[in-house]
């Protein structure tokens, strides 16, 4: 039977280079490179990192019913200079993840986190004044910290994430960066203690 089809295929490897060291075959590059098209990294293209993180900021605000709130100024900055090794699904999740923690009218520097609790990008190679709003808003966002354990904090931001996303384990893990395993067991150890912890559908009461 005659078939008519056309394959597209993508690679974020170096496929010729894999060639010379034997880990792709040589006849099946040939075969798919007729046109080759080079998608520059995300950090290639500082106007899509900020046309892309203010989509996400409404996808998101949107799909967990928060209100929106627009990304400052000074956060743009603090995006654009971030080396983004993921690419778009690092920018998405990050996006994600601060419209959740985000508190005020904008989405502020201390919003923009990796999943570790890192702050986003290089501030060193940010503009003086730039590099002091964010220390500044950092300090904000920290002093609240002060004397707690690590623990605590990594409880209530599981928490009030899981809350957010209305006891959807897939969902919260997703933003918290963490896996579906790790959340559960965070969950198990939680509930064991005697906290309450939200099911699929609800959250916690206030207060």
């Amino acid at each position: 039977m005659k078939v008519d089809i056309r394959i597209i295929a993508t690679s974020n490897r170096d496929l010729s280079e894999a060639v010379k060291h034997g880990t792709f075959r040589e006849d099946l590059l040939y075969r798919l490179n007729v046109v080759n098209l080079r998608l520059p990294a995300l950090r290639e293209r500082p106007k899509d990192i900020l046309a892309l993180a203010r989509h996400f900021a409404h996808k998101y605000a949107e799909a967990n019913g928060v209100p929106f709130r627009p990304i400052a100024s000074v956060t743009e900055r603090l995006l654009i200079g971030h080396s983004w090794r993921g690419n778009v699904r690092e920018l998405e999740n990050t996006i994600h993840r601060s419209v959740l923690l985000a508190q005020g009218n904008e989405i502020a520097p201390e919003a923009i986190r990796l999943p570790d609790g890192t702050q986003v990008g290089p501030q060193n190679n940010l503009p003086n004044s730039v590099s002091a709003a964010v220390q500044a808003a950092s300090a904000v966002a920290t002093r609240g910290l002060v004397g707690r354990t690590v623990a605590d904090v990594e409880r209530d931001l599981i928490l009030d994430t899981l809350d957010h996303c209305l006891g959807n384990r897939t969902h919260a893990a997703n933003i918290l960066g963490i896996s579906i395993r790790t959340l559960r067991n965070k969950l198990r150890e939680y509930s064991s203690s005697g906290l309450a912890i939200p099911q699929h559908g609800e959250a916690r009461l206030a207060g």
